[in-house]
């Protein structure tokens, strides 16, 4: 458990986790190491619920276990832990480290496991650390062995709950805060309508659609989501995700220079201006803002399309549908790969990138400001 290596944070990196950009900012440190030296870093709470015979909402609340250092014999979710450190990692390995959390705290196996939904991004502060804390909701059937495991957990009190039980629970006995005020709210919703996962997802509309990407550069990936939208929809709207961002290593390239290479390549196509309208969406750092913001800058659609889960989950917590992921080779077509592959001096990347674009790119000396940002990047880190 001690030599867990586990995602962490800087203070000061922490709002872009609610852009969804998370590989690009953690960096691994051993568990103990990071707890000793109060580092930030990640976390998983999980919130599991069921449902009765009588389809009444059943919460699984653990109780802590006496011999646990931290909160010993509170009550809280129903699991959750740290966020282990992964190259590239994404919120998918997020939902393993829940239910990973769920299956060493439960027993419960992730198969188990029938519908699992994110519902917020919260920062927490424990004896001088912020723990970022990634929240979601599963359900199960509440027919479900339920194995405590003793050293976390006090078996005689860590089980499902009625939400007259639950509402006492909290009432009561000690319970941690930020469970506490999670439990309370999930108490009022509408758990089956929000663990709906196909709700609001849609293939076709020929209506307007929104697009997000961020465009760091514009490849044939984009052209391929493209082609699909315009075929199923009569307007794009199309969003450049982080647009206050440029000459950064991930972010190369402005607001202007990505619009650009959006014309280009629709110019190139044949498609008329009059079909699409470009759209810069800056970062707020507020994931619970997130969605409001864009819907405030691009005005209304009937759906958003994008590859990011990140993008997804948001959208679909506000009820928004959402298009099916249109996506090809997505490690070869990625703005990351092409990026690598410009720093090394491959000239692979052309091959990915229409040649509209790669003019653009030249004209502004684009080529120069990447290898230029990862050689900085580079001699930065000592290499």
């Amino acid at each position: 458990m001690e030599q867990e290596i586990i995602a962490c944070i800087k203070d000061s990196d922490i709002k872009y986790l609610h852009s969804g950009q998370i590989s690009k900012y953690i960096f691994p440190v051993k568990r103990k190491k990071a707890h000793e030296r109060k580092i930030s870093h990640l976390i998983i709470r999980f919130f599991v619920i069921s449902f009765s015979k009588n389809n009444e909402p059943l919460f699984l609340v653990q109780k802590r276990s006496f011999q646990k250092e931290a909160f010993p014999g509170y009550y809280t979710d129903s699991a959750s832990g740290h966020v282990l450190y992964r190259k590239n990692i994404q919120l998918r390995d997020i939902k393993e480290d829940a239910l990973r959390e769920l299956k060493e705290e439960f027993g419960i196996k992730p198969k188990y496991v029938k519908k699992m939904r994110f519902y917020d991004l919260e920062t927490e502060e424990y004896e001088g650390i912020n723990e970022v804390s990634y929240i979601f909701v599963g359900e199960i059937n509440s027919d479900v062995s339920l194995k405590p495991d003793p050293t976390e957990l006090d078996i005689k009190f860590s089980h499902f709950y009625s939400k007259s039980e639950l509402l006492a629970i909290l009432k009561e006995k000690d319970t941690i805060d930020y469970s506490k005020s999670i439990w309370s709210t999930l108490i009022k919703m509408d758990l089956k309508e929000f663990l709906e996962e196909d709700q609001n997802t849609t293939i076709d509309s020929k209506k307007v659609a929104l697009f997000i990407g961020r465009f760091q550069p514009l490849h044939h990936g984009h052209i391929f989501v493209f082609k699909r939208l315009f075929e199923r929809h009569d307007r794009i709207k199309i969003g450049i995700g982080s647009s206050q961002l440029s000459n950064k290593l991930s972010d190369p390239f402005s607001d202007i220079e990505r619009k650009n290479f959006i014309i280009a390549a629709l110019d190139k196509r044949g498609i008329s201006r009059n079909r699409y309208e470009i759209f810069s969406i800056p970062d707020i750092f507020n994931a619970q803002k997130w969605v409001n913001h864009v819907m405030s800058i691009t005005g209304e659609f009937d759906t958003i399309y994008s590859n990011s889960d990140w993008v997804r989950e948001l959208f679909k917590k506000e009820g928004i549908k959402i298009g099916k992921k249109l996506e090809i080779f997505k490690k070869k077509y990625s703005g990351t790969n092409v990026r690598n592959l410009i720093a090394d001096n491959n000239n692979e990347w052309r091959r990915l990138v229409p040649k509209e674009v790669q003019v653009i790119m030249e004209n502004n000396n684009g080529i120069e400001r990447i290898q230029k940002l990862y050689k900085a990047q580079k001699e930065g880190n000592g290499a």
